[in-house]
């Protein structure tokens, strides 16, 4: 058989009371791939977990051809429709 290679993430439950205190550390374990979770009274509440990027902007949003005259320079006549 092929190799195989489990995945192991650590999980973190702590209290709000500790939570509050050592949040950066858990900041830090949650963009780690860790699984931190926040509990009340022993009871999970909340779960930490990372962001991921959101994908790039593409500038448009509708596919379109512009006809090169548009950028051609106005006549007389038509700059003097704009005035």
């Amino acid at each position: 058989m092929g190799d195989q290679v489990d995945l192991v993430t650590v999980a973190i439950t702590m209290n709000i009371a500790e939570a509050k205190a050592r949040l950066s550390e858990l900041l830090e374990a949650a963009a780690a791939g860790d699984e931190v979770v926040i509990a009340r009274s022993g009871k999970p509440v909340a779960r930490l977990v990372p962001i991921s990027a959101p994908p790039p902007r593409r500038l448009g949003f509708m596919p379109a051809t512009i006809d090169d005259a548009l950028f051609d320079q106005l006549t007389d006549a038509e700059m003097a429709d704009w005035e």
